[in-house]
């Protein structure tokens, strides 16, 4: 059976809330609070919005990886009446399904590669980030949930106020220079969503019955999507 690799994976209406906030960032851009912000980290404001931009638009393109499949034995019975009796004639079909493991472009590549550009910017933030992002992880995994004929789904606003929370209070703790809030509250969340919510659940995909299965894809993109914004926001 063909795949759809190239799909929006959310209802219309969630897809316009998401551009009219995609908007109010241009518009914060252009007034100048986000584009100090993301000045201080090495990114013009030209940088954000294309990804920004980038994420939303790629959040529609899957890129397979390997296929899954599940057999699933069913028995069926079968009567026939002859001279009066009725016999029963059990029978066991196996019936196979196939799932497509994949990656999506806008909520995991991408991510993943500004989260390493970070890193790599401010090495000194690397121990934060990687303990944000254990408790991302911890906290996305607790909650995750699989969904037959869909994959794994989490709560949009989890993700990014726990990386949020978590990296100011490490930062605050540790007595860190504050920049570094930024780079823990992304890395964090990111890592820590792709990583609870997809990763440490991939043997549970095989059951659920769906056609693919994407990292970064429906039921976990919103919720990286908006760890970047907010990150931005507690610069």
């Amino acid at each position: 059976m063909a795949r759809q690799y190239f799909f929006n994976p959310f209802s219309l209406l969630f897809t316009m809330v998401l551009t009219l906030l995609l908007i109010s960032i241009v518009v914060l851009l252009f007034v100048g609070a986000l584009r100090t912000a993301f000045t201080r980290i090495g990114f013009s404001w030209d940088d954000a919005l294309f990804l920004l931009l980038a994420s939303l638009l790629g959040s529609g393109v899957n890129i397979p990886l390997t296929t899954l499949e599940s057999s699933a034995p069913v028995v069926r019975d079968a009567h026939v009446r002859v001279f009066g009796i009725t016999y029963r004639m059990p029978f066991r079909e196996q019936i196979t399904n196939r799932t497509t493991i994949a990656v999506n472009l806008g909520g995991a590549i991408i991510p993943t590669l500004v989260s390493i550009y970070l890193l790599l910017q401010f090495p000194s933030a690397i121990r934060y980030a990687l303990a944000a992002t254990a408790i991302v992880a911890l906290a996305t995994h607790t909650v995750a949930r699989p969904v037959k004929g869909l994959g794994i789904v989490t709560p949009a606003l989890l993700p990014p106020l726990v990386a949020a929370l978590s990296a100011l209070m490490l930062i605050a703790l540790s007595g860190a220079v504050h920049e570094l809030a930024f780079v823990t509250a992304y890395v964090g969340g990111t890592l820590g969503t792709l990583i609870g919510a997809d990763l440490l659940n991939l043997d549970k995909i095989r059951d659920l019955g769906a056609p693919m299965a994407s990292i970064g894809g429906a039921g976990t993109f919103d919720g990286v999507f908006l760890t970047g914004i907010i990150a931005v926001l507690i610069l």
